[in-house]
């Protein structure tokens, strides 16, 4: 009996954990961006998340001829938008970046609080032995925009990541690197 209650609380706690993973806030605009570092390049992945209440926001700016669709036309458009809120720089030199890829879900995925918009984004960069300083700014696309910011672990085992500090908000990103040989 003992061993089955365990069980049954294990169970309900992973439940529990496996959903609140998962939430985000109704009232807010997630953006999520995670951050790659290899020798040759730097890329970054925005999946950005509009809970239900500001989804008709979000919308609105992808929608502009409000048909309840998304042509790639203006898909094009919020994601040149998206870019103009973002800066991104090396060791206080400007970067510059640019789509590789986007995804977006249908508008009836977003209306549900569901829907994520995928993005990634590149740089070129030419990393050799020394240090660097990489600022990620992400301005936001609406006040209720929330953020949140990571690096992956390096694949390089030359790279190696320093120290990462945040703003309090997330919207600004420090990260510095150390590169050996």
């Amino acid at each position: 009996m003992t061993g089955n209650r365990s069980a049954l609380l294990i169970s309900c706690a992973a439940l529990f954990f496996s959903t609140a993973a998962s939430a985000h806030r109704l009232d807010e605009y997630l953006q999520a961006t995670t951050i790659n570092v290899t020798r040759h390049h730097i890329s970054l992945q925005l999946r950005l998340t509009p809970g239900v209440d500001v989804a008709p926001s979000v919308m609105r700016q992808i929608d502009q001829n409000n048909d309840g669709q998304f042509s790639m036309a203006e898909q094009q458009a919020y994601r040149a938008r998206l870019l103009q809120s973002l800066t991104l720089t090396m060791n206080g030199k400007a970067v510059a970046l640019s789509a590789s890829s986007m995804t977006f879900p249908p508008p009836q995925s977003i209306q549900k609080g569901t829907g994520v918009i995928d993005l990634q984004l590149n740089a070129t960069a030419e990393l050799k032995a020394g240090t660097y300083t990489l600022v990620y700014h992400n301005r936001g696309m609406g006040a209720e925009t929330a953020w949140l910011v990571n690096c992956l672990v390096p694949q390089d085992p030359d790279i190696h990541v320093v120290q990462q500090t945040r703003s309090a908000d997330q919207s600004r990103y420090t990260l510095q690197l150390a590169i050996a040989s």
